[in-house]
């Protein structure tokens, strides 16, 4: 098997420019039993002939036909790259010591990774980085879930973002973990006196537990999508101190779209006839499926209770019900009855949990590249 053979290199060193271009390392045929990644590399001629395609060379690089196929998914234009440029990434990528898996997953975030250029300032860029995150595997995993942090072409400073967050009163192993958590914190984040005076709502102190996450929420959000969450939220009778009070609980109501919002509360307060007020003491009313989750359950306690009027689940009983697995929330409230009671509340269970949201099928945009 044509295997890559690299030098992993030292992240603690400076990587100057003219390494990032050199020609491709040798590839050669061995095993992992005679000769190991950790083996001086051997410099060959730089031929721009020796690659016949982007493919060729990916594929001696190590990716497999699975990678390939998924790489090529993501970026089409990939196929008809000219195999030189493709070169000068892979000897970036191997010089830190990442490999065909993580290519992978790196151009499902970043699809135009090989069409993007390397800035003059790679060398001092991967200093700041390496003294950021001092893990090898951290840095790489934090590379993997934002690739741009090797292609940002000067438009943000990481040093500058990680200095205003200590400023906020972040730590740094605190903000080395919201930065593996959401990838865009270094190119997003801003803050203006009204962001701060956001944060000064949710009344959380620096030492809380939930600062941090809040504090790079509100950095990378938008002004106006902040105002919009908020006043969404509103609409169902919260005021503005319960709304942050709510987001310094669980930060992570920010990151709910205004749609999410609008469907849970009009079925908390439609269908499962509970106050509004019930959302600031149980949030995952918010984070909950309506779909898989809410709708199901809840159609069949109200199934259940007009069949045995001794049984109260409707109220605020039922969101104990909710929060269960679904094991136990079919054994408590299904399992326990007679075999042909039981066998009709779980026809009817499953096909609650099928019926689908209308134009749900019809949806174009999927799930891909950066989180939140």
């Amino acid at each position: 098997m044509l295997r890559f053979l690299a030098t992993v290199s030292k992240i603690s060193l400076p990587l100057p420019q003219s390494a990032v271009i050199k020609a491709l390392r040798v590839f050669s045929s061995t095993t992992c039993s005679t000769i190991c990644l950790t083996q001086t590399k051997i410099e060959v001629e730089d031929d721009k002939n020796k690659w016949s395609d982007a493919t060729e060379l990916l594929s001696k690089w190590g990716c497999s036909d699975d990678d390939l196929e998924r790489i090529f998914s993501r970026c089409p234009s990939l196929r008809n790259a000219d195999p030189t440029l493709v070169q000068s990434k892979l000897c970036l990528l191997s010089d830190l010591g990442l490999r065909a898996s993580q290519l992978v997953k790196i151009v499902n975030c970043r699809p135009r990774f090989f069409q993007s250029r390397i800035n003059s300032f790679l060398e001092e860029r991967i200093e700041h980085l390496t003294s950021l995150f001092e893990s090898r595997d951290v840095l790489q995993k934090a590379i993997v879930r934002n690739p741009s942090l090797l292609l940002s072409e000067g438009r943000y400073d990481v040093k500058a973002t990680v200095e205003l967050y200590e400023k906020l009163g972040v730590k740094k192993e605190d903000l080395v973990q919201m930065l593996l958590l959401r990838p865009t914190v270094i190119s997003r984040t801003s803050f203006d006196a009204e962001k701060l005076e956001y944060l000064r709502k949710t009344g959380l102190a620096t030492d809380s537990k939930m600062y941090k996450y809040m504090v790079t929420l509100i950095g990378i959000s938008r002004v106006e999508t902040i105002r919009e969450k908020v006043a969404n939220l509103g609409k169902f009778g919260f005021s503005e101190e319960e709304i942050f009070g709510l987001m310094g609980r669980s930060p992570n109501v920010l990151t709910l779209s205004t749609d999410k919002v609008q469907r849970n509360m009009t079925f908390i307060l439609g269908t499962m006839k509970l106050d509004a007020k019930m959302v600031l003491k149980q949030p995952y009313l918010l984070y909950a499926n309506v779909d898989t989750v809410l709708k199901p359950r809840v159609l069949l306690a109200l199934k259940i209770q007009d069949m045995d009027s001794k049984w109260k689940i409707i109220g605020p009983t039922i969101v104990s019900f909710l929060r269960m697995p679904e094991k136990r929330f079919l054994d408590l409230l299904v399992k326990c009855h007679g075999e042909d009671v039981a066998n009709e509340l779980m026809d009817f269970y499953k096909r609650t949990k099928e019926v689908k949201r209308l134009g749900e099928s019809s949806k174009k945009c999927s799930t891909r590249g950066f989180p939140f």
